[in-house]
C-alpha cells in the first residue's frame, strides 16, 4: 500500500532515532521491491518473501476475497517487535495514511 509505506517513509527519522527498524515485506519480488522503494524514496528495507515462507510464520498468509474472487494472499498487518523479539502489538487492521503514528505511540506507550 502505497500510503502506508510512504508514512512509515515519513516518519523513518523519527524511528531511527527510537532504534527502531522499519522492515516492509510482501510476497513480490526483489525487483518489484527495488522498483517500488526507488519511486517512492523508501529508506527502508523491503522484505521479498517470495515462497511466503515469512508470512506464513506471523500467519498473514490468508484466504483473501476481492471483486467476487477468493483467493489466497497477504492479509496487511503491522507488528511492533521489541529488541529481544518479543511481539508487542499487532495491528491486524490500519488506516495507512495514519499508521506510523499510531506506531510511533505505541512505541513511546510502551516504554520502547
Amino acid at each position: 500500500c502505497t500510503a502506508e509505506a510512504c508514512s512509515f517513509r515519513d516518519a523513518n527519522r523519527e524511528m531511527q532515532k527510537r532504534g527502531v527498524v522499519v522492515l516492509g515485506v510482501s510476497a513480490d519480488s526483489i525487483e518489484s521491491h527495488q522498483k517500488f522503494a526507488d519511486k517512492y524514496g523508501l529508506p527502508y528495507p523491503l522484505l521479498a518473501d517470495t515462497d511466503t515462507t515469512v508470512s506464513h510464520l506471523y500467519g498473514v498468509w490468508k484466504e483473501k476475497n476481492y471483486a467476487g474472487k477468493t483467493y489466497m494472499g497477504i492479509n496487511r498487518e503491522t507488528f511492533l517487535i521489541d529488541k529481544d523479539g518479543i511481539v508487542r502489538k499487532v495491528w491486524p487492521k490500519v488506516q495507512a495514511a495514519e499508521h506510523a503514528q499510531e506506531v510511533l505511540e505505541a512505541i513511546e506507550s510502551l516504554g520502547l
